[in-house]
């Protein structure tokens, strides 16, 4: 692809497929193994000193989308990331129960949590950030809080419903073409132009097709939760809710119940002028509410 293309595609494919290798800061860190509930190593990224921070990524990611905000809090924090199970060694192509998916999940986190030697902050985006709530609803003292950047969570209706299961439908006969399309304008709202536009690039619609049975399984995995947020009114945790002034409407409405619905809320923080994909267009702004929220922790 050329720069230009590069340039012209960076701000749709940042907002919509936080995975997308378009450019952005490097992963940067130091690199080692954590051993995970089902017996296989967990590489995990670490960088910097201080008070751990453990980072979850998106859908349709790896921990490389947190590269810019690890490096803005490494001056000050230990930071640890790594590849969720889902998107990492082929799981989502044996294709597990949503529920199983999750507790997959949620079994990494606990374990990298456990190796860390303390309580980290635990960070979420998007999936990332329901995954990182259902781990705190396992194991509340493995964390001193959460910080979660608009989890899709379901609120009155299914996340995905029947769009998802035409979704799986397509991925097994073999088109996860039209498995992310409906992903993408069906159940995260994406217009029908820009998922037409990633789809003339090829380099970039490959990677997006490539992401397609992962985030199937990453859907799947928070439909199997159910409808409502009264599990969360039970999560002794204190919770920081960033989000952007930008971002679509429905995570936006999201956002808002699960405020209502947690006991120890700390704040709503709407990052003006960025939409969902902050963490890679504005890593330094997500890097200081997150450091804020842990120093309030700290004090």
């Amino acid at each position: 692809m050329s720069r230009r293309a590069r340039r012209l595609l960076r701000p749709l494919v940042r907002r919509l497929l936080p995975g997308a290798p378009v450019g952005g800061p490097a992963a940067t860190g130091r690199e080692h193994l954590v051993a995970g509930a089902d017996g296989r190593p967990i590489p995990v990224t670490e960088a910097g000193q201080g008070p751990a921070v453990l980072l979850l990524h998106a859908g349709s990611a790896d921990r490389s989308s947190w590269a810019g905000v690890a490096a803005a809090l490494a001056g000050r924090f230990r930071v640890l990331r790594f590849d969720r199970w889902t998107y990492r060694d082929g799981h989502a192509d044996a294709a597990p129960a949503g529920a199983d998916a999750m507790a997959a999940e949620v079994r990494d986190v606990l374990a990298v949590a456990a190796a860390v030697g303390e309580r980290p902050l635990l960070v979420g985006h998007s999936s990332g950030a329901v995954v990182a709530l259902e781990s705190a609803l396992a194991a509340p003292p493995a964390f001193r809080g959460l910080a979660l950047y608009e989890p899709p969570v379901a609120v009155a209706a299914p996340l995905g419903g029947e769009a998802l299961r035409r979704a799986r439908a397509a991925l097994d006969a073999g088109d996860p073409d039209r498995a992310i399309t409906i992903h993408m304008r069906e159940i995260v709202g994406a217009g029908r132009l820009a998922v037409a536009a990633l789809r003339r690039v090829p380099p970039v619609w490959q990677v997006v097709r490539g992401h397609a049975a992962a985030q199937v399984t990453d859907d799947e995995a928070i439909e199997s939760l159910g409808v409502g947020l009264d599990r969360y009114a039970q999560l002794e945790l204190p919770v920081l809710l960033p989000g952007g002034g930008r971002s679509p409407a429905h995570l936006r409405e999201r956002l808002d119940a699960l405020a209502a619905a947690l006991p120890r809320l700390d704040s709503v923080v709407v990052l003006e002028g960025q939409g969902h994909m902050a963490n890679l267009r504005a890593p330094g702004e997500v890097a200081q509410v997150i450091a804020a929220f842990a120093d309030r922790l700290a004090s």
